[in-house]
């Protein structure tokens, strides 16, 4: 198999997961706002709201606007996760409990890195291959990656929120191969879906692989 000149990941899924549960982690910090949830009916509902909320993608924002959009997006996912198990109005302060939740999942204490992660982006590293971050991630990206030392290894990270177009749209990844001055046909793309990684890499003419992690 011929060496890529740059080997592109995804992010949450693929160089990292989530500890526990998101609906377990949103619980803890919620009982320190006093709101108790079952973290399985709270998991339920995140992952319904989150299905439902559209692309993490600002196309016509102004970049200086983009933090904010990022914020509000996933407040109003977080809102209708305790929407719908009926514990929304339980928060005397909701806007203070998501600052607090927002801010936590910009360091690692809610992410592990796989096993596995560490010893090939070193090996990669060693071949000369150039390595990249695309995702359909926010900002927090940086601090998550950095606090994680994963960091050091990428010559660049491309998000959907900065690009403006979410995988599987062909720009995010033509914005990515453009950082490296790359021809699709010498990129590969490493990632846990079958749409957005897999079929959005291939469309483009970037060899892709999809991981299945077991979780």
């Amino acid at each position: 198999m011929k060496r890529p000149q740059v080997i592109f990941f995804d992010a949450v899924g693929t160089l990292f997961g989530v500890r526990g549960s998101v609906g377990q982690i949103y619980n803890e910090i919620a009982r320190q706002f006093g709101v108790r949830a079952i973290p399985e009916e709270l998991n339920r509902s995140f992952f319904q709201a989150f299905s439902s909320a559209g692309s993490l993608a600002f196309p016509d924002a102004n970049p200086e606007e983009i933090a904010r959009y990022e914020f509000e997006w996933w407040k109003a996912i977080a809102s209708h996760a305790f929407q719908k198990i009926d514990l929304l109005d339980r928060f005397s302060d909701f806007d203070a409990f998501f600052e607090e939740l927002y801010a936590h999942f910009a360091t690692a204490k809610p992410w592990f890195v796989y096993s596995d992660v560490w010893r090939n982006l070193e090996k990669w590293e060693r071949l000369g291959i150039e390595l990249g971050v695309v995702s359909n991630f926010d900002s927090r990206i940086y601090s998550v990656l950095s606090a994680l030392d994963l960091e050091r290894f990428f010559t660049s990270i491309t998000i959907s929120s900065a690009v403006g177009f979410a995988k599987p749209h062909p720009q995010i990844f033509n914005t990515a191969l453009l950082k490296h001055d790359c021809a699709p046909q010498a990129a590969w793309h490493i990632g846990d879906s079958k749409l957005e990684d897999y079929q959005g890499a291939k469309n483009v003419g970037i060899r892709p692989f999809l991981l299945k992690r077991n979780l």
